[in-house]
């Protein structure tokens, strides 16, 4: 998956070779007790066209998109902070089998976690709907999740989200 998503985005080759270097010797990666790094998941969905699903994250105090730590199935990492139980996974639709982006980034440490500074991988995928409504928020990841509008996501999450509405559909 890492190397189509390069195919498509060879000039993030430089950004992403020390994290795949670090995958190539070692294994775990999913677990969140992995360090120096594990892999994270992010969706972007987009609704209508005109607005990106973004929430409030708890412990780092940013606005982003929705995401966390992989867990047996891939669809927490959509619900994950905006409601599981409230988002109809049947109103959600993929916008390709290949990430939308690949992003390295340092965490810092966080001792009510033991968890020491460390990177994460994060692998996010985008999504299209007309409808899907966010339910109750999981308050132990998030404080708030809302609809934003493009232009304003744009500024606050940064160039992933023109990606997630300019990802080529693809029947990879």
């Amino acid at each position: 998956m890492l190397t189509a998503y390069l195919q498509r985005y060879p000039q993030e080759a430089g950004h992403l070779a020390e994290p795949l270097r670090i995958l190539s010797e070692g294994q775990g990666f999913a677990s969140r007790r992995t360090f120096p790094m594990h892999v994270t998941v992010g969706a972007l969905l987009v609704r209508n066209g005109a607005e990106v699903l973004l929430i409030e994250h708890l412990a780092y105090g940013l606005t982003l998109q929705p995401g966390g730590h992989l867990e047996p199935t891939d669809w927490r990492g959509l619900a994950g902070g905006v409601g599981r139980d409230r988002l109809d996974p049947n109103q959600v639709v993929p916008v390709s089998t290949l990430p939308a982006y690949v992003e390295h980034w340092q965490v810092p440490a966080r001792s009510s976690k033991d968890e020491p500074e460390h990177y994460h991988l994060d692998i996010g995928y985008a999504f299209t709907t007309a409808s899907a409504q966010v339910g109750r928020i999981q308050e132990s990841e998030v404080t708030g999740v809302a609809w934003y509008p493009l232009d304003l996501a744009g500024r606050l999450v940064g160039p992933r989200i023109a990606r997630a509405i300019s990802a080529p559909a693809q029947a990879d």
